[in-house]
């Protein structure tokens, strides 16, 4: 059997190119006591590989040249030397970016195809969902009547947000997107109060103007010209939540910061940094609250799929692009 597997071949400098990746075929693994092979039937992509591709020291290591990238994905289990996991288990594990995967039974997490799709489980039930929650409610401390500005909206983390925010009562929801198509769908199926394109002028006069009573709380997707906008508008007490600055990913060279940081000590503003690995605690409250919002069709998901392990790379580049609205998946 052969296993097809992405390798970074050279580090990317500014946006990433075809050549500095290579699909690779291998043989396909045998597990060893204690492990579990599994074939991918979904994997992840996400903004935050951009980051591992660089060897700048960071929260996680880079990934190594030569060698198969990660990223989250959920498969079937057809060969297990592991007790507590059994062929034609489901799994949720860390392995993506190729089509069959072995690892010891203990990084791969039981999931039931029956309660949901399974590529829910990389998306609005899983660490994306799982990092708007925690996002939100935790780091941004939302409470009830807050305003809230969700940038990358009609992402798969921000879509989660502004909805978490109006399901938990929320004042007003803005989203900004890249596309009026995206900003149709925030406000016509996801419920955001208001929502325009960033494309169609200066984010800064599209926010006050989308929210004239300034907001309560940002979480930020994007950073650069957003950031800056969130902060001026600003209320006073006002949180600032950053999960992620898919602006400056591909810079060259350093991003200049906001112009107008001075206004913090104006609002008592806070700006607060988070990673979702540091918030696991949350899992099961998580999924209790948020599992039967999804099952009712109180909280609405959306997947951009593509297929094949060919297109792995491609969906990656999609990603970054914003080509996607909700969660990125391939489908193998």
């Amino acid at each position: 059997m052969i296993n097809r597997e992405w390798h970074l071949v050279s580090r990317p400098v500014g946006w990433p190119k075809p050549e500095d990746f290579a699909l690779v075929e291998a043989e396909v693994p045998t597990p060893a006591a204690g492990q579990v092979l599994v074939r991918n039937t979904y994997v992840s992509v996400d903004p935050y590989m951009r980051g591992r591709m660089s060897a700048a020291k960071s929260y996680a290591a880079p990934f190594e040249l030569g060698k198969v990238m990660q990223g989250g994905a959920v498969g079937e289990v057809i060969a297990s030397e592991a007790e507590g996991i059994s062929v034609g288990d489901h799994v949720l594990h860390f392995f993506g970016w190729r089509e069959y995967a072995v690892m010891d039974a203990k990084h791969a997490v039981k999931v039931d195809a029956d309660a949901a799709p399974l590529s829910t489980y990389l998306g609005v039930l899983g660490m994306t969902g799982l990092t708007a929650y925690a996002g939100l409610l935790r780091t941004a401390s939302f409470k009830e009547g807050d305003s809230v500005f969700v940038s990358g909206a009609a992402g798969a983390v921000g879509s989660q947000v502004g909805q978490i925010a109006k399901l938990k009562g929320a004042s007003r929801v803005i989203g900004s997107a890249g596309s009026d198509e995206k900003v149709k769908l925030l406000v016509e199926e996801y419920g955001f109060d208001a929502a325009f394109n960033y494309k169609n002028g200066k984010v800064s006069d599209q926010l006050r103007e989308a929210a004239p009573d300034g907001v309560d709380v940002y979480f930020d997707n994007v950073g650069g010209d957003h950031l800056e906008a969130a902060i001026g508008s600003l209320n006073q007490g006002g949180r600032i939540a950053v999960c992620g600055m898919i602006s400056v990913y591909n810079n060259t060279e350093a991003a200049p910061g906001p112009r107008n940081l001075a206004r913090l000590i104006q609002t008592r503003g806070r700006i607060e940094g988070f990673l979702v690995g540091d918030h696991y605690d949350l899992q099961p409250e998580f999924v209790a609250e948020v599992g039967p919002w999804v099952a009712s069709g109180q909280l609405k998901y959306r997947e951009t799929v593509v297929e094949g392990i060919e297109n792995n790379l491609e969906a990656f580049l999609g990603v970054l692009r914003g080509d996607n609205t909700g969660k990125m998946i391939v489908k193998l």
